[in-house]
């Protein structure tokens, strides 16, 4: 399927907040950096949790779920895809650990309230040839009926992508055939936009699709990959860069601040609830996109957080990690350190101290 100029929405056939004012005070901190106060004078766009409930944050805090014996054997026989039952009990260890409830419906019910209207954000760029590193439809399958079980109406959730092609990297069908009965597919095309356009950095006018604005509560899905501009993509850059009209505009000085900034609006904040990582496998050099199959390898791992720095921070280190056990220098020893989570930090997203992230990990 071509890229789409304009977005599709098909029925299925089958916070952490940075207010307003906080995000003012944080841009006059960031003048030196060409930060361009937004064009937000009101709180039209701004998403408020259902009355009387809270989202949960977890700051500095992110849990791991990996399986015990060979990375191999959690993978179905392709060695691409995980088995659908061990990618749902990993997800389950993970977000369990995080919340302290019992199942994955419980535990999404601590970010997500049952009149939510909420959107999934996940990323297929990597993989739109052949589903070879994306975010897994068996990863993506658990949470969506997980937020059905938690009471959600599945009318009221949409799965949804920059282009087709994207999506097919993940293996959800662009009419969502393959999801729960009544979930939605969104494709925006880098088009659909219904808000004005605002300067966010260095006057460069953008909008923020649909997708997100219309929710009120969104759900990050992404993975861990080396990129050849910025150093590193995962929770920041798949919203960042993922939900504007004009992401190609925002590559400049290696997307740093860019990233941070564009995440740090209170379009994204106020509506963020939750991070969750695919760590089956990852890209360690090359990316972000899977055109060299050596650079791609298991890792074998869920992780999930409301911390999108740390969470990154911690990416940061798995592929540095992997980069030195294959013979290649860091990202910052080849200069391409992701010098935009310090920013992002200092707009108070996260924490980017390695030393003060809770790093759990859970083994099944």
């Amino acid at each position: 399927m071509t890229e789409m100029k304009r977005s599709i929405t098909q029925d299925g056939g089958g916070g952490n907040g940075l207010g307003r004012r906080a995000f003012l005070g944080a841009g006059a901190a960031l003048a030196s950096s060409s930060l361009v106060r937004p064009a937000f004078a009101s709180d039209e766009w701004v998403a408020k949790p259902p009355d009387g409930f809270k989202p949960k944050t977890y700051d500095a805090r992110v849990v791991k779920a990996e399986k015990t014996g060979a990375l191999s054997d959690i993978m179905q026989t392709n060695q691409l895809w995980p088995k659908p039952e061990i990618a749902r009990t990993m997800l389950e260890r993970a977000l369990t650990k995080l919340t302290g409830k019992s199942t994955i419906a419980e535990s999404l019910g601590r970010f997500i309230h049952k009149d939510d209207v909420v959107a999934v954000k996940v990323n297929g760029i990597a993989g739109q040839n052949g589903g070879t590193m994306a975010v897994n439809l068996e990863l993506i399958l658990p949470v969506l009926e997980g937020l059905i079980e938690l009471g959600v109406p599945a009318e009221k959730i949409t799965v949804f992508e920059q282009f087709g092609t994207y999506l097919i990297g993940t293996r959800v069908h662009i009419k969502g055939r393959n999801l729960p009965k009544g979930v939605k597919v969104g494709i925006h095309g880098n088009a659909d936009a219904k808000m004005k356009a605002i300067p966010v950095f260095e006057k460069v006018q953008t909008r923020y699709v649909r997708f997100l604005t219309e929710a009120t509560a969104v759900i990050d899905m992404t993975q861990f990959k080396d990129h050849g501009i910025c150093g590193f993509t995962g929770c920041l850059k798949n919203l960042s860069h993922g939900t504007i009209i004009n992401p190609e505009k925002h590559h400049a000085h290696n997307a740093n601040p860019q990233i941070a900034v564009l995440y740090a609006h209170p379009i994204v904040t106020s509506r963020v609830r939750l991070h969750i990582v695919d760590g089956f496998k990852i890209i360690y050099d090359q990316g972000p996109l899977d055109k060299n199959p050596k650079r791609r390898i298991l890792h074998g791992a869920v992780y999930v957080g409301t911390d999108p720095v740390a969470m990154d921070t911690i990416g940061v280190k798995v592929i540095d990690d992997a980069r030195r056990e294959n013979g290649l220098k860091s990202l910052a020893d080849s200069k391409r350190e992701a010098a935009y989570l310090t920013k992002a930090a200092e707009l108070k997203l996260g924490e980017h101290r390695l030393d003060n992230i809770k790093l759990r990990t859970v083994k099944v």
